[in-house]
């Protein structure tokens, strides 16, 4: 079976409209409960997969490691190979790992928050997006460089925000950069929300958050990072996945260190 590696830029931030989107208190001075120190996250044994495909959308979960999996669109049958442990394939586990530090640096608005988390980074050279393929209606509307060569992990700051009840959260996860084709890189916007289980109140200033009792961490990517078999051996199934879109979701518990 022949198999082709579509890549395009991924920048289309997966908040938008979301309800608990970061940025509605970024300038809230009321207090909140204090979530700094250090966390502990367990990941439950799934793996929702959203497939957008041609208008259609197709749901399935798989095991928390990925895999390969066959979607009949329109009669025509598509597999797509999207196991973890492959490089470009970035599962939610791995964006937000397993033990982090919370940090409340700016107790003027206590309900930011900050870590630190794996992000790509363009190791090669920056170049100007092909205009014939940026610009509005593409993958790139802003015509952003795009890294040709190979990218790596770095860390960076992450920014996201407790909610103005005090009993939820939203962590920008980081963005992905651009490609020119060959390294397919992480959508832009993946994001970890999740409940809040608290102690004390704001009015005894003992507020404390002790645990996330659910919560959810979702990567995205457009359909220049799926891998698609290619059963019939032709050239329609690359249009065709050229626009679509893969969510990937997986739920989660979090408690104090």
């Amino acid at each position: 079976m022949k198999r082709t590696a579509l890549v395009m830029l991924v920048l289309t931030p997966v908040l938008g409209g979301a309800e608990g989107e970061c940025g509605g208190n970024t300038f809230n001075r009321d207090p909140a409960p204090d979530m700094s120190g250090d966390w502990a996250v367990t990941y439950e044994d799934d793996l929702r997969l959203t497939i957008e495909l041609g208008g259609a959308v197709y749901d399935q979960t798989i095991g928390a490691a990925g895999g390969t999996i066959m979607i009949d669109h329109e009669g025509q049958p598509i597999e797509f190979d999207l196991d973890c442990s492959r490089p470009a394939v970035v599962c939610p586990s791995e964006v937000w790992e397993t033990n982090f530090a919370v940090r409340q640096d700016n107790m003027e608005f206590p309900h930011r928050v900050w870590l630190s988390v794996p992000q790509s980074e363009c190791m090669g050279t920056l170049v100007d997006a092909d205009p014939a393929e940026c610009g509005a209606g593409t993958q790139n509307p802003d015509c952003n460089q795009v890294c040709e060569g190979e990218t790596t992990a770095v860390r960076r700051e992450a920014y996201g925000e407790i909610n103005a009840a005090g009993d939820a959260f939203t962590f920008l996860l980081g963005a992905g950069i651009a490609t020119n084709g060959v390294n397919c890189v992480l959508l832009g916007g993946s994001i970890a929300n999740g409940d809040l289980a608290t102690s004390g109140s704001a009015e005894t200033e003992d507020w404390r958050v002790e645990s996330v009792p659910s919560g959810e961490v979702i990567t995205e990517y457009a359909g220049g990072c799926l891998w698609a078999g290619d059963p019939d051996m032709d050239a329609e199934l690359e249009a065709l996945v050229i626009g679509a879109k893969v969510r990937f979701a997986t739920s989660y518990t979090a408690a104090r260190r």
